[in-house]
């Protein structure tokens, strides 16, 4: 059994696909990130970074307890340990690789910038919009990217592979960053045939009662996030304009 740290987010659906996908059993342990549950001594331990996805297997190499953080190396842990959707040749295992390393440098950085500035930074005064209008742009070339590369292939790296679960969350809120998917006809065909699967399908689900992109978030919530609310944005705004 495994225990999945966990909230409904692109990062923590990696996983819980990942999980279903290699039919995995695991339990899901809820991470309120808004109530910041990610600030707790306990979850620190298991996850230095205060982030989620977290997993923890009771039994890990050599049947001891390990705990592992951060989605990309989560995804490989579980490649390993389930023998499924990570090569075992070295050419094949470099190309997975390589587009698991691309999604976590840039794709889900430039997606989440993206989601930051369309869900939450309305909840704070300023014009946002040169931040936005920058991160769509970056978000629409790679998209670019990944639709050049599926010119030639099903998948990122060849063969269905924790690099296209790693991807897939992603991709899937295009319609509130206004992307026209249908634009990339190779994401599109790609996207489409992930998004049947079952398993994915049924990863995607863990936790939807809980989502919330921003939408009525207290200010409370906010300041736990990000570190601060509107309103101690405005005054140190106001203290700057004032020095």
């Amino acid at each position: 059994m495994i225990d999945l740290y966990y909230s409904p987010t692109p990062n923590g659906w990696k996983i819980s696909i990942m999980l279903e996908e290699a039919g995995m059993e695991y339990k899901v342990i809820p991470v309120n990130l808004g109530a910041g549950d990610q600030f707790k001594p306990e979850f620190l331990k298991i996850s230095p970074n205060n982030r989620m996805p977290v997993i923890v297997d009771s039994d890990g190499p050599g049947g001891q307890e390990i705990s592992v953080f951060e989605s990309g190396a989560i995804l490989m842990y579980l490649g390993e340990k389930s023998g499924k959707f990570f090569p075992q040749t070295a050419k094949d295992r470099m190309r997975v690789l390589e587009w698991l390393f691309w999604q976590i440098g840039g794709l889900g950085p430039m997606a989440g910038q993206v989601s930051h500035f369309v869900n939450y930074a309305p909840n704070f005064p300023g014009d946002h919009s040169y931040s936005e209008k920058r991160y769509k742009n970056e978000y629409d070339r790679l998209l670019g990217v990944m639709n050049m590369v599926l010119e030639e292939r099903d998948f990122l790296a060849g063969e269905y592979s924790i690099a296209d679960m790693a991807s897939f969350p992603w991709v899937t809120a295009y319609k509130r960053y206004e992307v026209d998917l249908d634009s990339f006809k190779n994401v599109r065909r790609w996207f489409d045939n992930i998004k049947s699967r079952p398993a994915v399908r049924k990863g995607m689900d863990v936790g939807k009662e809980n989502r919330n992109f921003g939408k009525g978030i207290s200010k409370e919530s906010l300041k736990t996030m990000f570190g601060q609310d509107s309103k101690s944005i405005k005054e140190e705004a106001e203290k700057k304009l004032k020095d």
